[in-house]
């Protein structure tokens, strides 16, 4: 368990450090050994939101929304996932969702955004 715990530190460091393909590999590693763990399977996400996997972390994302609808920050990162693969209608419900849940200027932008186009 120790190990983990090091490990999954390591790849927060990694996705700090601006290096999220790294931090992925290392968070991979981690959810497979603790594959209920909400904060690892959302640090694994933002990995790959920002390494541009965008199906992998739909897939995450996904998972997290399902398991707790009330998360707003996975709903928001769900709805920019989509959102990043020109999927701005299934995109816009998420995004609605998160700015309705927490008063975060970025949740609205976002909405606007993407309500504009759509």
């Amino acid at each position: 368990m120790t190990d983990m715990i090091a490990e999954y530190r390591r790849g927060v460091l990694y996705l700090d450090a601006g290096d999220p393909i790294e931090a992925a590999k290392i968070l991979e590693t981690v959810l497979a050994e603790e594959p209920g763990n909400a904060e690892v399977r959302l640090w694994l996400a933002r990995a790959y939101f920002a390494s541009a996997q965008l199906n992998r972390a739909e897939t995450q994302l996904r998972a997290l929304v399902d398991r707790d609808p009330t998360d707003h920050y996975a709903c928001h990162l769900l709805g920019r996932t989509l959102e990043r693969q020109s999927r701005g209608r299934e995109a816009l419900p998420f995004l609605r969702l998160a700015a309705a849940m927490a008063d975060v200027p970025d949740y609205a932008k976002a909405v606007e955004r993407v309500a504009a186009k759509h």
